[in-house]
């Protein structure tokens, strides 16, 4: 039997530290409709921080999986931006 403070703070986890969106958030999303990464993007900022997602967009993928029962190969990725960094093209090119 799950002890309720455990289950409680299990819910407080953070899934995207850029943005400091728990798994609770991420829950209440995809109870709400979302079932792709993009959707709970929109619903909960998770995935825009500085990493865009690259740390937590596989979280939540797993996340909408446990939830819905969609398998992880059927959901469709979140479209991936570039870095909030801008770098110089001088110093690419040569």
């Amino acid at each position: 039997m799950t002890d309720k403070r455990t289950e409680n703070a299990k819910q407080e986890v953070i899934i995207c530290r850029c943005q400091e969106v728990t798994l609770e958030e991420i829950r209440k999303a995809v109870a709400d409709g979302a079932v792709t990464v993009t959707g709970v993007k929109k619903r909960t900022k998770a995935g825009m921080g500085m990493c865009q997602g690259k740390t937590c967009d596989r979280l939540i993928a797993a996340i909408i999986s446990e939830e819905t029962g969609i398998p992880m190969d059927s959901l469709r990725p979140d479209t991936l931006r570039a870095p909030v960094r801008p770098i110089e093209i001088q110093w690419l090119i040569g």
